[in-house]
């Protein structure tokens, strides 16, 4: 009781200095403007991983001892889920710009939190509350528009727990159990969302429950590590079969969050582009096996060390044939990054996407600024070209945004990339790193006459 008093009254003095490092959660609409045709050089220092945080928040809430995350990204998904499970009950305090407090003593089983709808980590919260309190209500998730996010594969695994599961109007996802059973549980298909999802309701669930055909990303792993942290017992992640064996409760814990895999490897990938010479800082080589096999197949020196890459392009590189698996295959989520590098290489390359069905909306962008590209169902076949040209052009998601300006970085002359919330949904201060590293990048507000502005860039550029 005292330590939920204290950390009430830290929370509250924490509000009212209105600090610098606590950001909110709603969009400010913004565009970038970037002039191309400068090699990226330097170090860069990757965050945690985005999609393993969202896993971890979640599961923190299942203890109502104090939980320590450390290494936290500062990105929209992260304190839209914050914000959620603050407005349920759960005491928040932010420690410092990448590390949070979270006691979820306090939590209700509902989640009701209109920002929730917009992003696909909010589901993680059904399995969260359900394995607490064997009750949960969760907006169905939202998030970028890169083809269906099926939650069958979730229900299937919460009901086989023992749960009751539906969807009511307005599409909010309900579950109850009055116990949670431990299970033998096949998916049928291989689903990262619903791996984390039932593996946090059998956490604290009776007996064992077996998950097979399961999904094996880094922060499947890292989420079940933490987990372990905590005191449940979870064995296999990482590997095509988790077991799981319930236990009664969750303690505090305090836990540093994995680098993030896919940040890393779009500035793998942008180096590569703007044929530069650059040292990615806090990764875990493994994680990058996929990306690093790739660049180097085409051209790319890659050099490895025990927690940082480097990769140098000097030329035009080589084709290559790309195709979106599971891990540990080539990710969906660098599909669209790969997709322009080859753009500007050597010869004909094909990208084949085998996990969305609605991933390559950015190619019509790419067009636009020269690249030639045809999309045939879910294959792109690309014919290198040795230049792009700058032109005004708009994210349609997350890791697309982040591909077009990689575009707009190899160009000539100026572009312009509008939308930019979608990227801040996933990189912390994306232009902010790639400025570290030399590039000619500028955020600034949607209402800001970009014409004027490229002008006053080209003059201080002359000067």
């Amino acid at each position: 009781m005292l330590l939920k008093i204290v950390l009430e009254i830290i929370y509250k003095e924490n509000q009212r200095k209105d600090m610098p490092f606590r950001h909110n959660a709603s969009f400010i609409m913004s565009k970038y403007i970037i002039k191309g045709g400068k090699p990226l050089a330097g170090d860069v220092i990757i965050n945690g991983a985005k999609n393993a945080a969202l896993g971890i928040v979640a599961a923190a809430i299942m203890s109502d001892d104090m939980v320590t995350i450390e290494n936290l990204p500062d990105v929209w998904d992260i304190n839209v889920l914050l914000d959620a499970i603050k407005e349920m009950g759960a005491i928040v305090d932010r420690v410092d710009r990448h590390t949070v407090k979270i006691v979820g003593s306090m939590c209700s089983s509902a989640v009701d939190n209109e920002n929730m709808r917009k992003m696909r980590g909010s589901y993680y919260l059904l399995g969260a509350l359900l394995g607490k309190y064997k009750r949960a209500q969760v907006p169905l998730p939202g998030g970028c528009n890169i083809g269906s996010r099926p939650v069958e594969q979730h229900i299937k695994g919460f009901k086989q727990l023992g749960a009751k599961v539906e969807i009511t109007y307005g599409g909010i996802l309900s579950a109850e159990a009055e116990s949670l059973k431990g299970s033998h549980i096949f998916f049928d298909i291989v689903s990262v969302g619903a791996t984390i999802n039932v593996m946090l309701a059998a956490t604290l669930s009776s007996g064992v429950t077996i998950l097979e055909n399961v999904a094996k990303e880094p922060h499947i792993v890292d989420v079940a590590n933490f987990l372990n942290s905590m005191g449940a017992n979870i064995k296999g992640a990482g590997t095509d079969v988790i077991k799981i064996r319930g236990v009664e409760k969750l303690h505090g814990s305090t836990y540093s969050i994995i680098p993030d895999q896919i940040e890393a490897g779009t500035f793998m990938l942008a180096a590569a582009a703007t044929r530069g010479d650059v040292l990615i800082k806090n990764v875990i080589p493994k994680h990058m096996e996929a990306i690093s096999a790739k660049l180097s197949e085409i051209g790319a020196e890659v050099i490895e060390n025990d927690d940082s890459i480097r990769v140098v392009a000097t030329e035009r590189l080589s084709s290559a044939q790309i195709k979106t698996f599971a891990y540990p295959g080539f990710p969906t989520d660098m599909q669209p990054q790969m997709t322009t590098l080859l753009a500007l290489s050597n010869g004909t390359s094909t990208v084949t996407e085998n996990i969305f069905d609605n991933r390559f909306k950015y190619v019509d962008e790419l067009t636009r600024m020269g690249a030639s590209i045809k999309v045939e169902g879910n294959v792109a076949i690309i014919t290198g070209v040795e230049q792009l040209t700058g032109a005004t052009i708009c994210s349609p998601d997350l890791r697309a945004g982040a591909a077009l300006v990689m575009a707009g970085l190899v160009a000539k002359d100026f572009s312009v990339v509008e939308q930019v919330e979608y990227i801040e949904r996933g990189y912390e201060e994306f232009e902010v790193k790639l400025r570290s590293l030399g590039a000619e990048i500028e955020k600034v507000p949607d209402d800001v006459d970009e014409i004027t502005y490229i002008k006053k860039m080209r003059l201080k550029s002359i000067s």
